[in-house]
């Protein structure tokens, strides 16, 4: 009995390493990405979209390999990222909501 257990142990997932070099690679890229926004004194808009959007990809993939989601069931993989997404489509609204707000105690109280 002892042995089969020991085996069951034994037998696990197991993902090769070259997985992890690539994304340890592509991490390396996107935050050198990153950096030269900096370097290239990128400003504006576009700047704090690029910024952002390399976090969002370097988190995503730190999530998905080494927090091991990609190979988790579908449910649990939207029990963990459903939330956040719908609070951030929830900011976006608001947004408009501020925007609208802000313009209507403007027109209020100027008159």
């Amino acid at each position: 009995m002892a042995e089969t257990s020991g085996t069951a142990h034994a037998e696990g997932q197991q993902h090769p390493i070259s997985t992890y070099f690539k994304v340890w690679g592509l991490l390396f890229v996107l935050s050198a990405a990153s950096y030269a926004v900096d370097y290239f004194h990128v400003e504006s808009y576009l700047r704090w979209t690029l910024i952002l959007v390399f976090m969002m990809a370097k988190a995503g993939l730190i999530v998905a390999v080494f927090m091991h989601m990609r190979w988790e069931r579908l449910a649990l993989l939207y029990a963990i990222t459903l939330p956040p997404v719908l609070v951030l489509v929830f900011v976006f609204l608001m947004t408009f909501e501020a925007d609208y707000t802000f313009l209507t105690r403007g027109l209020f109280f100027s008159s």
